[in-house]
Protein backbone atom coordinates (compact mmCIF):
# COMPACT_ATOMS: atom_id res chain seq x y z
CA UNK A 1 0.00 0.00 0.00
CA UNK A 2 1.43 3.75 -0.75
CA UNK A 3 2.73 5.88 1.90
CA UNK A 4 -0.48 7.72 3.61
CA UNK A 5 -1.06 11.18 1.80
CA UNK A 6 0.04 14.60 4.10
CA UNK A 7 -1.67 17.21 4.55
CA UNK A 8 0.88 19.04 3.06
CA UNK A 9 1.33 17.75 -0.19
CA UNK A 10 -3.04 17.86 -0.08
CA UNK A 11 -2.32 22.13 0.29
CA UNK A 12 0.29 22.24 -2.49
CA UNK A 13 -1.70 21.25 -5.40
CA UNK A 14 -4.51 22.06 -7.51
CA UNK A 15 -3.65 25.40 -9.17
CA UNK A 16 -1.51 26.64 -12.18
CA UNK A 17 1.14 28.93 -11.58
CA UNK A 18 -0.54 31.55 -14.27
CA UNK A 19 -3.75 31.18 -12.33
CA UNK A 20 -3.34 31.16 -8.33
CA UNK A 21 -6.31 29.80 -6.56
CA UNK A 22 -7.99 29.99 -3.21
CA UNK A 23 -7.59 26.13 -2.67
CA UNK A 24 -6.94 23.04 -4.12
CA UNK A 25 -9.78 22.24 -7.23
CA UNK A 26 -10.21 26.01 -7.88
CA UNK A 27 -8.98 27.76 -10.27
CA UNK A 28 -9.83 30.96 -12.06
CA UNK A 29 -9.28 29.59 -15.17
CA UNK A 30 -12.18 28.00 -17.20
CA UNK A 31 -13.25 24.48 -16.96
CA UNK A 32 -11.44 22.33 -19.78
CA UNK A 33 -14.90 21.90 -21.38
CA UNK A 34 -16.56 25.40 -20.02
CA UNK A 35 -20.00 26.51 -21.22
CA UNK A 36 -18.63 29.98 -20.18
CA UNK A 37 -15.08 30.52 -20.64
CA UNK A 38 -15.36 33.93 -18.23
CA UNK A 39 -16.06 31.38 -15.09
CA UNK A 40 -13.65 29.70 -12.73
CA UNK A 41 -13.16 25.92 -12.39
CA UNK A 42 -13.93 23.35 -9.87
CA UNK A 43 -12.52 19.94 -9.61
CA UNK A 44 -13.97 17.20 -8.39
CA UNK A 45 -12.82 13.96 -8.57
CA UNK A 46 -14.68 10.78 -8.81
CA UNK A 47 -13.02 7.14 -7.70
CA UNK A 48 -15.33 4.00 -8.72
CA UNK A 49 -15.33 0.65 -10.12
CA UNK A 50 -15.62 1.67 -13.92
CA UNK A 51 -13.91 -1.37 -15.57
CA UNK A 52 -13.41 -4.93 -14.47
CA UNK A 53 -14.37 -4.92 -10.84
CA UNK A 54 -17.95 -7.01 -9.79
CA UNK A 55 -19.40 -3.59 -10.06
CA UNK A 56 -18.32 -1.71 -13.38
CA UNK A 57 -21.87 -1.38 -14.54
CA UNK A 58 -23.11 0.22 -12.16
CA UNK A 59 -20.14 2.44 -12.02
CA UNK A 60 -19.98 3.29 -15.46
CA UNK A 61 -23.56 4.53 -15.16
CA UNK A 62 -23.30 6.22 -11.97
CA UNK A 63 -20.90 8.14 -13.78
CA UNK A 64 -23.15 8.76 -16.75
CA UNK A 65 -25.80 10.02 -14.48
CA UNK A 66 -23.38 12.17 -12.23
CA UNK A 67 -21.63 13.89 -15.43
CA UNK A 68 -25.39 14.52 -16.51
CA UNK A 69 -26.42 16.08 -13.64
CA UNK A 70 -22.92 18.37 -13.55
CA UNK A 71 -23.63 19.27 -17.00
CA UNK A 72 -27.09 20.45 -16.15
CA UNK A 73 -25.65 22.86 -12.58
CA UNK A 74 -23.02 24.20 -15.60
CA UNK A 75 -25.77 25.36 -18.18
CA UNK A 76 -27.50 26.88 -15.22
CA UNK A 77 -24.57 29.18 -14.55
CA UNK A 78 -22.55 26.81 -12.38
CA UNK A 79 -21.98 27.70 -8.86
CA UNK A 80 -20.58 31.03 -6.80
CA UNK A 81 -19.02 32.00 -10.53
CA UNK A 82 -17.60 28.71 -10.96
CA UNK A 83 -18.53 26.14 -13.36
CA UNK A 84 -18.11 22.51 -12.39
CA UNK A 85 -15.76 19.57 -13.69
CA UNK A 86 -16.05 15.97 -12.82
CA UNK A 87 -13.87 14.19 -15.28
CA UNK A 88 -10.58 15.31 -15.07
CA UNK A 89 -10.02 13.64 -12.20
CA UNK A 90 -12.08 10.21 -12.78
CA UNK A 91 -10.05 7.29 -11.82
CA UNK A 92 -11.03 3.57 -11.96
CA UNK A 93 -10.52 1.56 -8.52
CA UNK A 94 -11.62 -1.78 -9.65
CA UNK A 95 -13.66 -2.09 -5.99
CA UNK A 96 -9.61 -2.73 -4.89
CA UNK A 97 -9.44 -0.74 -1.37
CA UNK A 98 -5.43 -0.76 -2.25
CA UNK A 99 -5.65 0.82 -5.80
CA UNK A 100 -8.56 3.18 -4.22
CA UNK A 101 -5.95 5.16 -1.58
CA UNK A 102 -3.32 4.67 -4.90
CA UNK A 103 -5.82 6.62 -6.77
CA UNK A 104 -6.98 9.19 -4.02
CA UNK A 105 -3.30 9.95 -3.54
CA UNK A 106 -3.02 10.59 -7.24
CA UNK A 107 -5.91 13.12 -7.47
CA UNK A 108 -6.44 14.24 -3.95
CA UNK A 109 -3.95 17.57 -4.76
CA UNK A 110 -6.19 18.70 -7.53
CA UNK A 111 -9.77 18.74 -6.12
CA UNK A 112 -11.34 20.58 -3.85
CA UNK A 113 -14.02 17.45 -2.90
CA UNK A 114 -14.81 14.03 -4.37
CA UNK A 115 -18.23 13.81 -6.31
CA UNK A 116 -18.11 10.22 -5.00
CA UNK A 117 -16.36 7.71 -3.88
CA UNK A 118 -17.76 4.31 -4.28
CA UNK A 119 -17.38 1.14 -1.99
CA UNK A 120 -17.27 1.35 1.89
CA UNK A 121 -14.17 -0.57 2.46
CA UNK A 122 -12.59 1.87 -0.46
CA UNK A 123 -13.75 4.59 1.76
CA UNK A 124 -12.33 3.67 5.22
CA UNK A 125 -9.24 3.36 3.26
CA UNK A 126 -8.96 7.05 2.96
CA UNK A 127 -11.06 8.20 5.88
CA UNK A 128 -8.09 9.46 7.92
CA UNK A 129 -6.57 11.23 4.80
CA UNK A 130 -9.66 12.76 4.05
CA UNK A 131 -10.20 14.14 7.56
CA UNK A 132 -6.54 15.73 7.35
CA UNK A 133 -7.11 17.87 4.52
CA UNK A 134 -10.54 18.52 5.19
CA UNK A 135 -11.86 16.71 2.12
CA UNK A 136 -15.61 15.75 1.59
CA UNK A 137 -16.84 13.08 -0.35
CA UNK A 138 -20.59 12.34 -2.00
CA UNK A 139 -21.14 8.56 -1.24
CA UNK A 140 -20.90 5.89 -3.65
CA UNK A 141 -21.53 3.41 -0.37
CA UNK A 142 -24.78 3.18 2.11
CA UNK A 143 -22.84 1.58 4.85
CA UNK A 144 -24.56 2.34 7.95
CA UNK A 145 -21.29 4.70 9.50
CA UNK A 146 -21.96 7.61 7.53
CA UNK A 147 -25.12 8.33 8.99
CA UNK A 148 -23.02 8.49 12.70
CA UNK A 149 -21.06 11.67 13.31
CA UNK A 150 -18.50 9.90 15.48
CA UNK A 151 -17.63 7.54 11.96
CA UNK A 152 -18.19 9.56 9.07
CA UNK A 153 -16.53 12.82 10.66
CA UNK A 154 -18.58 15.04 9.09
CA UNK A 155 -16.75 14.51 5.31
CA UNK A 156 -19.37 12.05 4.00
CA UNK A 157 -22.41 13.02 2.27
CA UNK A 158 -24.59 10.05 2.51
CA UNK A 159 -28.12 10.02 1.53
CA UNK A 160 -31.34 8.20 1.57
CA UNK A 161 -30.94 4.79 3.66
CA UNK A 162 -28.17 2.27 5.04
CA UNK A 163 -28.06 -0.73 3.64
CA UNK A 164 -29.28 -2.05 7.52
CA UNK A 165 -32.28 0.19 7.30
CA UNK A 166 -33.01 -1.30 3.67
CA UNK A 167 -32.84 -4.91 4.94
CA UNK A 168 -35.40 -3.57 7.11
CA UNK A 169 -37.59 -1.02 5.15
CA UNK A 170 -37.72 -4.60 2.67
CA UNK A 171 -38.47 -7.35 4.99
CA UNK A 172 -41.38 -4.74 6.45
CA UNK A 173 -42.86 -4.28 2.76
CA UNK A 174 -42.19 -8.28 1.93
CA UNK A 175 -44.31 -9.14 4.98
CA UNK A 176 -47.25 -6.94 4.07
CA UNK A 177 -47.20 -7.61 0.27
CA UNK A 178 -46.31 -11.65 0.04
CA UNK A 179 -46.07 -13.46 3.48
CA UNK A 180 -44.58 -12.98 7.40
CA UNK A 181 -41.69 -15.09 7.01
CA UNK A 182 -40.13 -16.99 9.64
CA UNK A 183 -37.29 -17.79 8.67
CA UNK A 184 -34.37 -15.93 6.56
CA UNK A 185 -31.66 -16.60 4.80
CA UNK A 186 -29.00 -14.24 4.13
CA UNK A 187 -26.29 -14.43 1.48
CA UNK A 188 -24.00 -11.62 1.93
CA UNK A 189 -20.58 -9.81 0.24
CA UNK A 190 -17.76 -10.41 3.35
CA UNK A 191 -16.96 -6.74 4.86
CA UNK A 192 -18.76 -3.78 5.64
CA UNK A 193 -22.17 -3.75 2.86
CA UNK A 194 -23.01 -7.65 3.46
CA UNK A 195 -22.40 -7.21 6.96
CA UNK A 196 -24.40 -3.84 7.12
CA UNK A 197 -27.14 -5.35 5.52
CA UNK A 198 -27.64 -8.90 7.28
CA UNK A 199 -27.32 -6.64 10.65
CA UNK A 200 -30.80 -4.61 9.44
CA UNK A 201 -32.24 -8.30 8.37
CA UNK A 202 -31.26 -9.38 12.22
CA UNK A 203 -32.49 -6.41 13.76
CA UNK A 204 -35.82 -7.30 11.93
CA UNK A 205 -36.10 -10.70 12.71
CA UNK A 206 -35.68 -9.63 16.43
CA UNK A 207 -38.41 -7.55 16.37
CA UNK A 208 -40.95 -9.16 14.11
CA UNK A 209 -40.56 -12.84 15.78
CA UNK A 210 -38.50 -14.44 12.76
CA UNK A 211 -35.04 -16.48 12.78
CA UNK A 212 -32.39 -15.91 10.00
CA UNK A 213 -31.41 -19.99 9.85
CA UNK A 214 -28.57 -19.43 7.32
CA UNK A 215 -26.44 -16.16 7.36
CA UNK A 216 -23.93 -16.89 4.69
CA UNK A 217 -20.81 -15.42 3.63
CA UNK A 218 -19.63 -14.83 0.25
CA UNK A 219 -17.65 -12.93 -2.42
CA UNK A 220 -17.31 -11.71 -6.10
CA UNK A 221 -16.94 -15.16 -8.32
CA UNK A 222 -13.80 -13.32 -9.64
CA UNK A 223 -12.62 -14.82 -5.58
CA UNK A 224 -14.83 -17.14 -4.84
CA UNK A 225 -15.41 -19.11 -8.56
CA UNK A 226 -19.13 -19.92 -7.94
CA UNK A 227 -21.89 -19.29 -5.58
CA UNK A 228 -22.22 -23.47 -5.13
CA UNK A 229 -21.62 -23.21 -1.54
CA UNK A 230 -24.25 -20.38 -1.01
CA UNK A 231 -26.65 -22.43 -2.92
CA UNK A 232 -26.21 -25.86 -1.28
CA UNK A 233 -26.91 -24.42 2.17
CA UNK A 234 -29.91 -22.79 1.15
CA UNK A 235 -31.15 -25.77 -0.18
CA UNK A 236 -30.34 -28.17 3.00
CA UNK A 237 -32.89 -25.86 5.07
CA UNK A 238 -35.07 -23.69 3.04
CA UNK A 239 -36.04 -20.46 4.34
CA UNK A 240 -39.05 -19.14 3.85
CA UNK A 241 -37.54 -15.94 2.19
CA UNK A 242 -33.58 -15.44 0.99
CA UNK A 243 -31.91 -12.00 1.52
CA UNK A 244 -28.90 -10.82 -1.06
CA UNK A 245 -26.28 -8.66 -0.28
CA UNK A 246 -23.80 -9.39 -3.12
CA UNK A 247 -23.42 -8.22 -6.93
CA UNK A 248 -25.63 -8.63 -9.54
CA UNK A 249 -23.58 -11.84 -11.16
CA UNK A 250 -23.78 -13.92 -7.81
CA UNK A 251 -27.49 -12.84 -7.64
CA UNK A 252 -28.64 -14.37 -10.78
CA UNK A 253 -26.89 -17.43 -9.87
CA UNK A 254 -28.00 -17.84 -6.89
CA UNK A 255 -31.82 -16.99 -7.84
CA UNK A 256 -31.55 -19.15 -11.00
CA UNK A 257 -29.74 -22.09 -9.17
CA UNK A 258 -31.84 -22.34 -6.23
CA UNK A 259 -35.27 -22.17 -8.37
CA UNK A 260 -33.78 -24.38 -10.99
CA UNK A 261 -33.72 -26.93 -8.00
CA UNK A 262 -37.01 -26.67 -6.80
CA UNK A 263 -36.87 -23.77 -3.91
CA UNK A 264 -40.33 -22.07 -3.38
CA UNK A 265 -39.66 -19.12 -1.68
CA UNK A 266 -38.80 -15.54 -2.97
CA UNK A 267 -35.59 -13.14 -3.26
CA UNK A 268 -34.95 -9.80 -1.29
CA UNK A 269 -32.34 -7.84 -2.65
CA UNK A 270 -29.92 -4.64 -1.73
CA UNK A 271 -29.49 -2.06 -3.77
CA UNK A 272 -26.62 -3.41 -5.63
CA UNK A 273 -27.83 -6.57 -6.31
CA UNK A 274 -29.47 -5.54 -9.38
CA UNK A 275 -28.65 -4.93 -12.85
CA UNK A 276 -30.90 -4.75 -15.96
CA UNK A 277 -28.08 -7.29 -17.59
CA UNK A 278 -29.41 -10.00 -15.92
CA UNK A 279 -32.59 -10.10 -17.94
CA UNK A 280 -30.20 -11.22 -20.64
CA UNK A 281 -29.14 -14.49 -18.50
CA UNK A 282 -30.76 -17.90 -18.02
CA UNK A 283 -31.43 -16.81 -14.74
CA UNK A 284 -34.69 -13.84 -15.80
CA UNK A 285 -37.49 -16.00 -15.83
CA UNK A 286 -36.64 -16.55 -12.20
CA UNK A 287 -35.69 -12.85 -11.33
CA UNK A 288 -38.97 -11.61 -12.57
CA UNK A 289 -41.26 -14.29 -10.91
CA UNK A 290 -39.60 -14.18 -7.59
CA UNK A 291 -37.36 -11.22 -6.94
CA UNK A 292 -38.02 -7.75 -5.69
CA UNK A 293 -34.99 -5.35 -4.56
CA UNK A 294 -34.76 -1.88 -2.87
CA UNK A 295 -33.51 1.62 -3.92
CA UNK A 296 -33.10 4.84 -1.93
CA UNK A 297 -33.93 6.31 -4.75
CA UNK A 298 -36.56 7.21 -7.47
CA UNK A 299 -35.93 4.85 -10.71
CA UNK A 300 -36.05 5.90 -14.13
CA UNK A 301 -39.71 5.46 -14.60
CA UNK A 302 -40.02 8.23 -11.30
CA UNK A 303 -42.58 10.34 -10.89
CA UNK A 304 -40.53 13.15 -8.85
CA UNK A 305 -39.47 16.33 -9.74
CA UNK A 306 -35.73 14.86 -9.34
CA UNK A 307 -36.41 12.19 -11.33
CA UNK A 308 -38.37 14.07 -14.28
CA UNK A 309 -35.31 16.19 -14.55
CA UNK A 310 -32.63 13.11 -14.66
CA UNK A 311 -34.90 11.77 -17.46
CA UNK A 312 -34.93 14.81 -19.70
CA UNK A 313 -31.12 14.92 -19.19
CA UNK A 314 -30.39 12.02 -19.93
CA UNK A 315 -28.40 12.64 -23.49
CA UNK A 316 -29.65 8.69 -24.48
CA UNK A 317 -31.70 5.95 -22.99
CA UNK A 318 -29.32 4.83 -20.05
CA UNK A 319 -27.79 1.25 -19.40
CA UNK A 320 -28.82 0.38 -16.03
CA UNK A 321 -30.76 2.24 -13.20
CA UNK A 322 -27.42 3.36 -11.95
CA UNK A 323 -27.72 6.24 -13.89
CA UNK A 324 -30.57 7.58 -11.64
CA UNK A 325 -28.77 6.98 -8.52
CA UNK A 326 -25.93 9.00 -9.57
CA UNK A 327 -27.73 11.76 -10.24
CA UNK A 328 -29.43 11.41 -6.92
CA UNK A 329 -26.71 11.39 -4.92
CA UNK A 330 -25.04 14.80 -6.29
CA UNK A 331 -27.68 16.71 -5.30
CA UNK A 332 -26.25 16.85 -1.52
CA UNK A 333 -22.97 18.12 -3.15
CA UNK A 334 -24.45 20.65 -4.68
CA UNK A 335 -26.34 21.73 -2.33
CA UNK A 336 -22.80 21.90 0.12
CA UNK A 337 -21.30 23.97 -2.39
CA UNK A 338 -23.70 26.45 -3.00
CA UNK A 339 -24.26 26.76 0.99
CA UNK A 340 -20.34 27.12 1.08
CA UNK A 341 -20.16 29.86 -2.23
CA UNK A 342 -22.73 31.98 0.19
CA UNK A 343 -20.69 32.35 2.75
CA UNK A 344 -17.80 33.67 0.70
CA UNK A 345 -14.92 30.68 1.04
CA UNK A 346 -14.91 28.01 -1.60
CA UNK A 347 -12.28 26.11 -0.08
CA UNK A 348 -12.16 22.59 1.88
CA UNK A 349 -12.56 23.97 5.87
CA UNK A 350 -15.36 26.17 4.83
CA UNK A 351 -17.12 23.25 2.78
CA UNK A 352 -16.42 20.69 5.56
CA UNK A 353 -18.56 23.28 8.46
CA UNK A 354 -21.44 23.95 5.71
CA UNK A 355 -21.93 20.46 6.14
CA UNK A 356 -23.40 20.98 9.58
CA UNK A 357 -27.65 21.50 9.35
CA UNK A 358 -27.34 21.14 5.44
CA UNK A 359 -30.81 19.82 4.72
CA UNK A 360 -31.16 18.92 1.22
CA UNK A 361 -34.48 17.15 -0.22
CA UNK A 362 -33.04 15.73 -3.71
CA UNK A 363 -36.10 17.48 -5.84
CA UNK A 364 -38.45 14.52 -4.32
CA UNK A 365 -35.90 11.50 -5.47
CA UNK A 366 -35.34 10.42 -1.89
CA UNK A 367 -36.57 10.99 1.81
CA UNK A 368 -35.04 15.12 3.01
CA UNK A 369 -31.42 14.47 4.71
CA UNK A 370 -30.25 17.03 7.59
CA UNK A 371 -26.58 16.57 7.83
CA UNK A 372 -24.12 17.48 10.27
CA UNK A 373 -26.32 15.39 13.30
CA UNK A 374 -25.34 12.61 16.11
CA UNK A 375 -27.46 10.03 14.42
CA UNK A 376 -30.16 9.81 11.61
CA UNK A 377 -34.09 9.42 12.32
CA UNK A 378 -34.18 6.13 10.81
CA UNK A 379 -37.99 6.20 10.88
CA UNK A 380 -38.19 8.71 8.33
CA UNK A 381 -36.43 6.81 5.67
CA UNK A 382 -37.78 5.51 2.81
CA UNK A 383 -37.34 2.88 0.03
CA UNK A 384 -38.12 2.44 -3.43
CA UNK A 385 -39.18 -1.34 -4.00
CA UNK A 386 -38.92 -2.78 -7.88
CA UNK A 387 -39.23 -5.51 -9.78
CA UNK A 388 -37.26 -6.66 -12.77
CA UNK A 389 -40.09 -5.82 -16.26
CA UNK A 390 -38.22 -6.71 -19.31
CA UNK A 391 -41.58 -5.20 -20.96
CA UNK A 392 -40.37 -1.66 -19.37
CA UNK A 393 -37.40 0.72 -20.09
CA UNK A 394 -34.49 -0.66 -18.66
CA UNK A 395 -35.93 -3.47 -17.39
CA UNK A 396 -37.35 -2.59 -14.32
CA UNK A 397 -40.40 -1.22 -12.87
CA UNK A 398 -41.01 0.98 -9.57
CA UNK A 399 -43.85 -1.03 -7.93
CA UNK A 400 -44.01 1.43 -4.70
CA UNK A 401 -42.03 5.13 -4.77
CA UNK A 402 -42.52 5.75 -1.37
CA UNK A 403 -42.18 3.07 0.99
CA UNK A 404 -41.89 3.43 5.40
CA UNK A 405 -41.16 1.04 7.58
CA UNK A 406 -43.24 0.24 10.81
CA UNK A 407 -40.23 -1.56 12.17
CA UNK A 408 -38.02 1.17 12.49
CA UNK A 409 -40.31 3.16 13.67
CA UNK A 410 -40.40 0.49 16.90
CA UNK A 411 -36.26 -0.27 17.16
CA UNK A 412 -33.83 2.68 18.53
CA UNK A 413 -30.66 2.81 16.34
CA UNK A 414 -27.79 5.05 18.17
CA UNK A 415 -24.98 3.48 16.45
CA UNK A 416 -23.73 1.87 13.22
CA UNK A 417 -24.97 -1.27 12.63
CA UNK A 418 -20.95 -2.36 11.80
CA UNK A 419 -17.87 -1.85 12.26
Amino acid sequence: MAAPLTLGLVLTGGCSASSPAAAPGVTREACPHAIQRDKGCIYLGVLSDLNNGPFAPLGKSLQDGQVAFWNEVNKQGGIGGYEIDITTYTRDTAYDPRRHVTEFENIAPHVLALAMSFGTAQTLAVLHEMDEADLVTGAGTLWSGWQYRGTDRDLVLDDGFSYCTEAVLGLDWFAQNFYQPRTLGVVAYRGNYGGDYASGALKWALDNGATITERIDTGPNTEVGTQDYPVAELLADPPDVVLLATGPAETAEIVGKLAKSGYTGRFLGSTPTWNSALLKTPAAPALTALYNYTSPFDGWDGASTGAQRARNAAPSEPTNFGYNLGWAISYPLKALLTKAAETGGMDRPTLRKALAGLTVDSEGMAAPQIYGRDEPDVAAQRAVVNVPDPSTALGSRTVVADYRSPTLKRISMHEPCTR
